[in-house]
């Protein structure tokens, strides 16, 4: 952890409505940056540190499920590696399609905020990772790493997305609008998706391009970004995506940590007996026992053999447990 981060970051801000933390927020971030609400839905809070600037956009509503303290994700980050932090957040899920939050972004475009900084990085997760791709385009040169993220709910494009048909009042056809086009200025970016869930994997389409590197991760499910955090591999790799060290083989390699993952296990289990796949079943229960034994795995193993003998499926050795 670097020694010189902002003391900023150390405040808890916990058990705070909307309104309480951003005003609290206020208060802890008069020194080293701001916080500027961004009208009633939005704000953005910035801790200035090292020429490194994390720009992070996240919901105040996901906050509780990440930190105890309530503080925005990218403030762990930024505290490791002593970078700068800009956090773009919303009251509720918004997508950040707000004229106020498109002129926080044309200022810091015309001040040459962006410019200050030798490297910027974007990140964001789901509605947030539309927002990180979208406004991207006002650092020319950023690198922008997403997990999940919409394209647009425009259902021009998206009419086969269903999952958010109340929020196509918005407007995604203005200023900063269809998040792939955005990336055409970034240096490079890292997206990451779970192609089990057909709305991410065609979302993930249509954010093809030669400086997009895309990684599937099977049967992480809806919440990919809290499962990452769960096997404690986010901020991993976004510290090697900074360092120009995240390769697909570095991806990979790393990813290897959900095999260790209870949640993850048990949704490859339910994938794979909803698809009768009883040899891959019994192997998998097999490599779970040996770790860690469980009423779960140890029925599923059992119905597997049953299974099996049934309708004469060779099957891996039986082993004791």
């Amino acid at each position: 952890m670097s020694s010189d981060y902002p003391q900023a970051m150390d405040a808890s801000l916990a058990g705070l409505d909307w309104s309480k933390w951003l005003d609290r927020m206020q208060q802890v971030t008069d020194e080293d940056g701001f916080t500027e609400p961004l009208g009633e839905n939005h704000a953005a809070i910035l801790v200035e540190n090292n020429t490194t600037l994390l720009v992070t956009f996240e919901c105040f509503e996901d906050l509780e499920a990440q930190s105890n303290e309530l503080q925005p994700f990218g403030w762990k980050i930024a505290r490791t590696n002593g970078w700068s932090h800009l956090c773009i957040t919303s009251k509720t899920t918004t997508w950040f399609r707000e004229p106020r939050v498109y002129g926080f972004f044309d200022r810091m475009v015309d001040d040459g905020f962006f410019d200050e900084f030798d490297q910027v990085i974007f990140y964001g997760a789901g509605s947030c990772g539309y927002a990180a791709a979208a406004f991207s385009v006002a650092a020319p040169g950023a690198r922008v790493f997403l997990i999940q993220p919409q394209a647009t709910l425009d259902p021009r494009l998206a009419e086969w997305d269903q999952r958010y048909r109340k929020e196509r009042r918005r407007d995604f056809t203005t200023r900063y609008g269809f998040a792939p086009d955005m990336l055409d200025a970034c240096e490079k970016g890292v997206l990451l998706y779970d192609p089990n869930i057909e709305e991410d994997a065609m979302h993930s389409a249509l954010f093809s391009r030669s400086n997009i590197m895309r990684f599937r991760m099977r049967h992480m499910g809806g919440f990919l970004d809290r499962g990452l955090m769960r096997v404690e591999i986010l901020e991993q790799l976004i510290n090697n995506f900074a360092a120009d060290t995240l390769t697909l083989e570095k991806l990979a390699h790393i990813y290897r940590a959900r095999r260790n993952d209870v949640p993850y296990l048990k949704g490859l289990l339910f994938r794979l007996e909803d698809e009768g796949r009883w040899y891959q079943i019994a192997r998998l229960c097999q490599h779970v026992m040996r770790k860690r034994p469980g009423p779960r795995f140890r029925r599923a193993l059992r119905t597997a053999y049953e299974r099996a003998e049934q309708y004469g499926i060779a099957m891996p050795p039986k082993e004791s447990f």
